[in-house]
């Protein structure tokens, strides 16, 4: 009769023991499969946003190098065309000898390089105020990503945390009680 009293304890024991380490391996896979899933997620969205901001800003910094190009070369070939023009009226004038329409040919040449140069101002101006908006644009919604990120991370710890903890609470009660 004894006997078989040790060896039904014995069972109980055996079977806690069993089931308390197979709990434990369970837990320990799960939280290593958490944490690998959440690093490998951290890892993409950043390689993702770092990819996203180099094409931006490649191509905000092309399109602003062809306009500024573009605005200089237009505006070069009206200041060429309106010397010529002067040249051309000058010597038209000093053979007709009128010094009147001299001096209003070169106000009115002097007054379209002043229009010519306000307009290059202008253009500089606008592609700057451009590139640097898209660059903060850029930037903030690096910032948001990042942050969304490190809460989703801090949250998963916390929860795989908890599961741990009322894993192996459930446990020490579960040994405390058949033992």
């Amino acid at each position: 009769m004894e006997v078989g009293v040790v060896v039904e304890v014995v069972e109980k024991r055996v079977v806690v023991v069993v089931v308390v380490v197979v709990v434990v391996i369970v837990v320990v896979v799960v939280v290593v499969v958490v944490v690998v899933v959440v690093v490998v997620v951290v890892v993409v969205v950043e390689v993702v946003v770092v990819v996203v901001v180099v094409v931006v800003v490649e191509v905000v910094v092309v399109e602003v190098v062809v306009v500024i190009v573009v605005v200089v070369v237009v505006e070069l070939v009206v200041v060429v065309v309106v010397v010529v023009v002067v040249v051309v009226v000058v010597v038209v004038v000093v053979v007709v000898v009128v010094v009147v329409v001299v001096v209003v040919v070169v106000v009115a040449a002097a007054a379209v390089v002043v229009v010519v140069v306000v307009v290059v101002v202008v253009v500089v101006v606008v592609v700057v105020v451009v590139v640097v908006v898209v660059v903060a644009v850029v930037v903030v919604v690096v910032v948001v990503v990042v942050v969304v990120v490190v809460v989703v991370v801090v949250v998963v710890v916390v929860v795989v945390v908890v599961v741990v903890v009322v894993v192996v609470v459930v446990v020490v009660v579960v040994v405390v009680v058949v033992l």
